[in-house]
């Protein structure tokens, strides 16, 4: 934390010496001693103290100064600093301005000139008028923070990456938070210019990009070497079970993830059927672990950073990123997982980010907060995320086209949901349409009009949010077309590869593909996006691990 700071001011340079003096004797273990000999520099200093987030606790100030009085500085002083003590060291002659000084800008104490000895004439006022702050003072947040509207998707989009990157940060929606309006005024941020992230270094950026917002925090956008033994593309649990493993066993390994580590598992508030876990753990606490570990072992991990194709050439595989950069590789393990299917439903799609999320139960959750929300999909995931906002939601309302749960969801979640009071869970259900309304400077959700799929009867329903887990699809659309993949776009890989007849135009091996190979030799895939996977943390983990036992293999080979 950061310390508080003791801020005295005096044109004499003589005085002013002595005051710092006895200030750092006294105060430099609990205190930032600083001094200044303007009382204009020190309004300037303070200004950029504010926008740095650091906090003053008590200004002793000249009060004859050339510029300004001492008076007229603490009452300027105090419309940036309200809270901090303030103390007026006068002549015996300007008692009476000191007197009224209490009166008009609620001056703590004034101080007759000399103070020797400062154990009996300093110390004891400032340390009552010190303890008096502390016992008021909360330290404000001085991490990241970022300041938007509420239900605007670019704010959304932040937020959630900031999340799935395990990078704390304070949310500071402008419409309802004072600091948030502080923050623009002390840096001249107009509305317009919204979302704007502020960074612990006092720093701020309006309207980022999220390669911008990566950078600033020290996540690695380009890769440091010109050629790798096996690039990973996709952080989820397969990517980083890979990661670990190729790194652990000396490979010289690359990860690359487009959005944040963990996957659609790192989106999970409590994963619980994990083997080591027994009171469970959350995807994000899941990722991290995994990361740090991956990255400890000797892993690159570039992030947010997206693989457009993959060129093959003399047998080394060549990987073009969005931002033009090229990277080469003798191996490459596909697990890239799968994406959340979007709601085709009249006006989901226009409140995006705006009230409908999808897999951001943890990131959106506070917005729930006493009010009905509404969760679309029969899943584990889905389930996971009514439990989750059961704990701040009025009510929390299932919506699943079957007549209830038991195909599709794991039979504890079931059990978990039938004893939380306020899910209810909505069979032979669908949503047709979706309303917003205006907030501020967006549209958000308001409500959905809902409809019995037997007995096509309706109903319009309020809703704070619509949070969607609808099933799958895979994210594959960029890989090479020799990369052969089943109707629904999910990759075939070893021996179901054999059947399939554009494989045996492609396989020009003598041995045929090992497990996880694809039609194409030294590309693998694991996890989710791979055609006929379990669809489990733990086997996408698995698969991960044994990838990397096929890459040895696949290597001794070339």
């Amino acid at each position: 934390m950061k310390q508080p700071i003791i801020f005295s001011i005096d044109d004499d340079p003589q005085v002013l010496r002595a005051i710092q003096r006895d200030l750092r004797n006294q105060y430099r273990k609990d205190y930032r001693i600083l001094s200044t000999s303007s009382a204009q520099e020190a309004l300037d200093t303070l200004v950029e103290l504010k926008k740095q987030g650091e906090v003053v606790a008590l200004f002793l100030s000249d009060q004859r100064m050339p510029e300004m009085e001492g008076v007229e500085f603490l009452e300027k002083a105090r419309a940036l600093y309200p809270d901090a003590k303030r103390v007026l060291l006068t002549a015996y002659s300007d008692t009476d301005a000191a007197i009224k000084a209490i009166n008009d800008v609620r001056l703590d104490y004034y101080l007759l000139k000399p103070w020797d000895p400062p154990e009996e004439k300093l110390y004891p006022t400032l340390n009552d008028l010190l303890d008096d702050w502390h016992a008021g003072y909360i330290p404000e947040f001085t991490g990241n923070r970022v300041v938007g509207y509420q239900f605007s998707p670019k704010s959304h989009h932040i937020k959630d990456f900031l999340a799935g990157n395990l990078f704390p940060y304070q949310w500071l929606d402008v419409e309802t938070s004072d600091k948030a309006l502080e923050l623009l005024q002390l840096n001249s941020i107009e509305h317009k210019d919204l979302p704007a992230m502020f960074f612990e270094d006092g720093s701020f950026i309006v309207n980022p990009q999220l390669p911008d917002i990566a950078q600033k925090l020290g996540l690695q956008p380009k890769a440091a070497n010109s050629m790798y033994d096996v690039v990973i593309i996709g952080a989820g649990p397969a990517g980083l079970a890979a990661a670990v493993y190729g790194a652990s066993e000396g490979l010289k390994t690359l990860l690359v993830e487009r959005r944040a580590p963990g996957g659609q598992a790192g989106t999970s508030s409590r994963i619980e059927n994990y083997l080591g876990f027994p009171t469970g753990l959350s995807g994000s606490d899941l990722a991290r672990r995994a990361i740090t570990q991956a990255t400890r072992l000797g892993t690159e991990f570039l992030v947010p950073q997206q693989v457009t194709s993959i060129r093959l050439q003399d047998g080394y595989k060549i990987l073009m990123l969005a931002d033009g950069q090229e990277i080469n590789t003798r191996s490459v393990v596909v697990t890239t997982g799968v994406d959340y299917r979007m709601l085709e439903t009249k006006g989901v799609g226009d409140f995006t980010g705006a009230g409908v999320y999808y897999g951001a139960a943890t990131t959106e959750a506070a917005i729930c907060s006493d009010k009905d929300v509404y969760v679309v999909g029969g899943g584990n995931s889905a389930g996971q995320a009514a439990v989750y906002l059961a704990r701040f939601a009025r009510n929390v309302f299932i919506v699943i086209r079957r007549e209830d749960l038991t195909a599709t969801m794991s039979s504890y979640l079931i059990d978990q949901i039938a004893g939380i009071a306020n899910i209810q869970v909505l069979p032979k259900t669908e949503i047709i349409e979706a309303f917003g309304e205006h907030n501020g400077e967006n549209e958000r959700l308001s409500c959905l009009i809902i409809e019995n799929i037997d007995t096509k009867e309706t109903r319009k329903v309020p809703a704070a949010a619509l949070f969607i887990f609808i099933g799958a699809k895979p994210y594959t659309e960029w890989l090479p077309n020799d990369v052969v993949k089943d109707e629904r776009g999910f990759v075939f890989t070893g021996r179901d590869l054999v059947d399939e007849d554009s494989f045996k135009k492609l396989w020009k091996r003598d041995r045929e593909p090992y497990l996880l190979e694809t039609s194409v030799p030294g590309i693998f895939a694991a996890g989710d996006v791979r055609s006929s996977a379990m669809n489990r943390v733990a086997s996408a983990v698995g698969e991960g691990a044994m990838a990397i036992s096929f890459v040895h293999k696949y290597l001794a080979e070339v």
